[in-house]
């Protein structure tokens, strides 16, 4: 079943206008990556299913959805690479990126 199927539904058109300004930063962080199309879309699809209220924390939710995004795609990233692209600490993608699929119906790797 592919992402697009899950997410259908999963969030609200104005959720991408509401954080439009986090979906520009996704943005960047995948062209830093070099991420194609399908993990782009995974990754913004899995991020705004699942936006924290917290800003503090938008930006390592960010980072685990485009983590998560990436291994949906098959356009697998580090975990460390999506870090440093992020800004973030890659325990902060470690600690997040399972929850991400397994919210959306997916079932995380267990290697």
């Amino acid at each position: 079943m592919s992402l697009d199927r899950l997410m259908d539904g999963m969030y609200r058109a104005g959720d991408a206008f509401a954080n439009a300004e986090w979906v520009a930063k996704l943005d960047r962080v995948a062209d830093r990556l070099d991420l194609d199309a399908e993990a782009r879309s995974s990754a913004e699809d899995l991020f705004l299913s699942g936006v924290p209220e917290e800003e503090r924390s938008k930006r390592a939710a960010l980072a685990a959805a485009v983590y998560a995004g990436s291994l949906v795609a098959g356009d697998q990233r580090s975990q460390t690479a999506v870090a440093e692209a992020a800004d973030v600490s890659r325990q902060s993608v470690q600690g997040r990126w399972k929850d991400l699929l397994a919210d959306a119906g997916l079932e995380p790797p267990t290697w």
